[in-house]
């Protein structure tokens, strides 16, 4: 029997094997299988002409003794098809109550019963609800009316609370979302409707007709809660190192900052030395103004950090135009826009609509309307983000590529194209001369498995992911509240049916978060689906939805935004390549 020994590289080791020419490639699967441990059926043996099939005569395949050979494969291991028990007892949704229901991975969150022309709170509710990190702070909120009677909580438990519990707002909201994450059913919200009433009387204003309660403006009610938020809900300022006194939840997260310079449009009042007056302002949303010239939020956006106003010039001893011109200093990790589309009209008495189409990103790029120094700061980080999502994107492809070639669908080069009589009659004559030419000896080709291509990819993109966060300045890195990439994904929209705000229909959609880890608190991927809250009624929708709110009619349009920071890569943990 003869035989030529060779070399057989396995995950880093050399093993010298004695290869029998006479047999087929099965038996050699076999042989290794007895060293390596490696199953003949997972074992990827790379020979000259391809990968080693079974039914291959190793005597053609031209093996030279000391020839190094690549073997590719792992064990299978002895634990791969045991059925453990699980660790945690199996719950059955027949056996759960509702509260454990809509706790459930892909389970429908709550909607809200509308009271009687209550679709504008509704609604608005519905997209501050979305904010996680609201959420977790109102639960840690204790109002005054804490030590309320017992009778009193059971009544909250089904919304009613209103009829005898606090009349604290923020109390109210925290106790609502609670029970909203209780239930898959239409809840009242009763006990929020009279706290909010109660604080802000404007909307307990009845209808003209004088049966029930009058529409109310959605983007006055954010407005009004928002401001509510900002009084109630204090936390400690962990991020000053002088530890000074609680800020306010809303002026950490969703408040930003303007620095403006205003100074008189006359040239006579610059001629006489009159200088610009500049101001620092907090903004808890950015309005974006409709003209006919608006097409995009971009051009809105723009519209609304310039203003003209008309004021006393005392240089000039009477009124005089003004151009008040301001710039982004601070963005916030949670940013509403708010689209003006109401405008008060004398003729009618009555907030006329803007139906004017005006269309607005998935992702905000919000550095242009920064000042100069946090360009500087944002610019960085926001270009090296998107060039380690190009380089995902590259690897994905080359993924799915590499997969499609395992299944045949696809080769590099094609046998059994059509080649061109004057190519085979060059390769014919290349043959020729390459068989009169001494044997060379093969040099050794090493091999890369596909868990150290993975491993590359994964090392490359965890480096440029640590880049990123070097880029980030110490000033951004400490306030833990800001927007520290400059770029923001939309999270929410709160849409408008009709012609005025007094009138017509309020929705909202709420993009789907992916489901939570219990033992790691992280989430998983998104499905890129939006939840649509018409009042009661939940139903999920397509992204491709979202982009039919941009108006143009007196059908659903989008009156609030509200967008979420891109947040900075995480590099404590391994780069999943999934």
């Amino acid at each position: 029997m003869a035989s030529i020994p060779v070399i057989v590289k396995h995950q880093g080791k050399k093993h010298e094997v004695e290869v029998d020419i006479s047999s087929n490639g099965e038996t050699f699967k076999y042989q290794l299988f007895s060293i390596t441990g490696v199953e003949p059926e997972r074992q990827k043996i790379l020979v000259k002409g391809g990968q080693l099939k079974d039914d291959a005569d190793m005597s053609k395949l031209g093996l030279k003794s000391g020839q190094t050979i690549m073997m590719m494969g792992t064990p299978s291991g002895d634990n791969t098809n045991v059925i453990e028990k699980p660790k945690e007892k199996i719950k059955f949704l027949e056996d759960m109550d509702e509260a454990e229901a809509a706790q459930l991975e892909g389970a429908t969150p709550a909607g809200l019963q509308n009271l009687g022309n209550t679709c504008y709170m509704n609604s608005t509710l519905q997209v501050l609800r979305s904010v996680p990190e609201l959420q977790e702070e109102l639960l840690r909120y204790a109002d005054s009316g804490a030590g309320s009677s017992r009778s009193a909580n059971q009544i909250s438990q089904f919304g009613l609370g209103g009829l005898g519990a606090s009349m604290d707002l923020t109390g109210s909201l925290r106790d609502l979302f609670k029970q909203m994450g209780e239930t898959q059913q239409g809840f009242p919200p009763l006990m929020f409707l009279n706290a909010l009433r109660t604080a802000f009387p404007q909307f307990a204003q009845k209808a003209k007709d004088g049966h029930g309660y009058a529409q109310q403006d959605a983007e006055e009610a954010w407005s009004q809660i928002v401001a509510q938020l900002r009084q109630k809900l204090q936390i400690k300022n962990e991020s000053d190192a002088e530890k000074k006194a609680d800020v306010s939840w809303i002026d950490k997260f969703m408040s930003g900052r303007f620095e403006s310079v205003m100074e008189c449009d006359e040239p006579a009042a610059k001629e006489m030395g009159e200088e610009p007056v500049t101001s620092e302002d907090s903004f808890f949303k950015l309005n974006c103004h409709i003209n006919v010239e608006t097409n995009h939020l971009r051009d809105g956006l723009a519209a609304g950090l310039k203003e003209q106003i008309e004021k006393r010039s005392e240089l000039l001893g009477r009124n005089a135009v003004y151009t008040k011109t301001s710039k982004i200093s601070r963005l916030p990790v949670h940013l509403p826009v708010h689209f003006v589309r109401f405008d008060w009209r004398r003729d009618t008495n009555k907030k006329a609509k803007i139906m004017r189409k005006v269309t607005f990103p998935d992702e905000l790029d919000a550095i242009e309307f920064c000042t100069d120094t946090l360009k500087k700061q944002l610019i960085p980080v926001r270009d090296k983000i998107r060039d380690v999502r190009k380089e995902e994107i590259d690897i994905e492809r080359a993924r799915k590529r590499q997969k499609r070639m395992r299944a045949g669908e696809e080769n590099d080069s094609d046998p059994l194209a059509q080649k061109e009589p004057l190519q085979k009659k060059k390769e014919a004559a290349q043959k020729k001369d390459d068989a009169n030419k001494p044997a060379e000896p093969e040099e050794e080709i090493e091999y890369k498995t596909d868990a150290q291509i993975e491993a590359e990819r994964a090392a490359s993109i965890l480096a440029a992911k640590k880049e990123v966060l070097s880029l980030v300045s110490p000033e951004l890195a400490a306030d833990e509240g800001a927007n520290q990439t400059g770029l923001y994904e939309l999270r929410g929209v709160i849409t408008h049916q009709g012609a005025s705000a007094d009138s017509g229909h309020y929705t909202s959609f709420v993009k789907k978060q992916g489901a939570k880890d219990p033992v790691t608190g992280k989430r998983k991927a998104e499905d890129g689906k939006w939840w649509w809250f018409n009042d009661d009624k939940v139903s999920e929708v397509d992204a491709e939805r979202i982009q039919t709110l941009s108006g143009g009619g007196q059908s659903h349009s989008a009156l609030i935004l509200l967008y979420r920071a891109v947040p900075l890569p995480t590099v404590d943990e391994d780069v999943e390549m999934s």
